[in-house]
């Protein structure tokens, strides 16, 4: 049997193992490379891969490999560039808990059922992100203690924190809650309360079962704890006793620890013991995989076309609330207008007057269009506009061209910011001046100059 087939069988048996969520997230991406007398060699897509599958999964592993080829291998899981390196990497095993029957419901850990990493939308933005959140449930209080996730918002941690504690209570009895810093200021204000004997005692009790009789507490933008010295003081206690005790902190921010500077110096020292993991905006095929994705799952009867897809996704490039916000939008106004199809040219209407408000648009197309403007002496209006005159037109198709060449801008993005035009357009205009460049060595003489007024 060769290494092709063992690891296809491989595959096929872990699949019946674990869950489907496990699966997609662990193995899927993984292949064996390399199989001899001794070492079975794995090849694993992030270094999360390798200390997870050799801490959670290396037990299920040993056995499936030896039902299936009858002999024992130590398995090495390595980085694709660190196997032709020809690094080795020990792998060591740990015993995986025991799962029991769930203690609390998502309601009473204050988490959001909906937010779920079977509907957390993974890119090249979040991978690393989304793979160490799914450890961490899998593993609460034995990796990455405390767990920091931190990044502007509106890119997913707090739907990767929900995540965390949902899994946990569907496939553990663990104790879990998520607060914000907000609720946990409220509560530690709440123990200068005093009952009918003058005291509040009672009130510590209850503050301290809260949150010190847990086994897993997840706390959101921790940043707004830096005007409350106070609450950081009972926060470093809560802290400890948890850490301590081996319960699982996670914990997010718009910051890393290190700029977090009206936080204690004793805070920030924790929160740099486990692992810091920073979520990045999301990249063009993210934002047009989430689309398809929120389309998918909405009650909407409506198409929408790939250059409205592509378009959508490149105006609304900061972040996921942004983006959610546009599409939300775009359905609407296809609906009111009752239109059967969402065009290119519906999705540019419908957003018309909110992208300068709502994304951070690069400068660099309305560069291009000023500087060329300036040299065929005609204006930037002009360029954007309907007219086809050829005075007019053929700066603007050189405007286009150096648009497609100069930046990272898509067809329909190009052609959002020359009028709206759609992006068969922008292509044509880019293939005619490519094409006329070869022959016309004035006109390459003419595009160099002004490429030189850009810089």
């Amino acid at each position: 049997m060769n290494i092709e087939n063992i690891w296809n069988k491989f595959l096929l048996c872990i699949k019946e193992r674990v869950n489907t969520l496990s699966f997609n997230t662990w193995f899927k991406d993984s292949k064996l490379i390399e199989l001899n007398e001794e070492h079975a060699i794995i090849i694993v897509p992030t270094i999360a891969h390798k200390k997870h599958l050799a801490e959670s999964y290396i037990d299920i592993i040993n056995e499936i490999f030896n039902e299936i080829t009858g002999t024992n291998f130590n398995i090495e899981f390595l980085l694709e560039n660190e196997y032709y390196k020809d690094n080795n990497i020990n792998t060591s095993n740990i015993d995986i808990e025991d799962i029991g029957v769930p203690f609390n419901s998502p309601e009473k850990a204050n988490l959001n059922p909906d937010y779920t990493f079977e509907n957390f939308i993974v890119g090249e933005s979040n991978r690393f992100a989304q793979a160490t959140a799914l450890a961490v449930a899998e593993n609460p209080g034995k990796m990455y203690n405390p767990l920091f996730i931190y990044g502007n918002s509106g890119l997913g941690k707090t739907h990767l924190m929900h995540a965390i504690g949902n899994y946990i209570i569907k496939n553990s009895n663990k104790r879990v809650l998520y607060v914000t810093s907000d609720q946990f200021i409220n509560d530690f204000l709440g123990l200068n309360k005093r009952d009918k004997e003058g005291t509040n005692f009672d009130y510590i009790d209850l503050f301290k079962d809260k949150y010190r009789n847990i086994d897993v507490l997840i706390i959101d933008d921790i940043q707004f704890l830096g005007n409350a010295p106070k609450t950081q003081n009972e926060f470093f206690h809560t802290f400890n006793t948890l850490y301590d005790d081996k319960k699982q902190i996670i914990i997010s921010s718009d910051s890393s620890p290190d700029d977090l500077k009206h936080l204690e110096d004793r805070l920030r020292t924790r929160f740099n013991w486990g692992l810091k993991v920073n979520i990045f905006p999301p990249d063009n095929e993210l934002r047009k995989e989430i689309i398809r994705k929120k389309m998918a799952n909405m009650d909407f009867s409506r198409h929408m076309s790939e250059d409205a897809i592509d378009y959508i996704a490149n105006t609304c490039n900061s972040d996921v609330r942004s983006l959610e916000g546009a599409l939300t939008r775009v359905c609407a106004y296809s609906t009111i207008f009752f239109e059967e199809e969402i065009t290119l040219e519906l999705a540019v209407d419908a957003l018309k007057g909110t992208i300068s408000s709502s994304t951070n648009f690069k400068n660099d197309i309305q560069k291009i269009q000023k500087v060329v403007s300036e040299y065929y002496n005609v204006t930037v209006e002009d360029l954007k506009s309907k007219k086809r005159v050829s005075n007019i037109a053929f700066p603007r198709q050189i405007a286009i061209y150096l648009s497609r060449n100069l930046t990272d801008e898509s067809f329909p993005r190009i052609g959002m910011e020359f009028g709206g035009r759609d992006h068969s357009t922008i292509i044509h205009s880019c293939d005619k001046i490519q094409k006329e460049i070869k022959n016309n060595k004035q006109l390459e003489n003419i595009i160099e100059e002004i490429k030189k007024q850009l810089v």
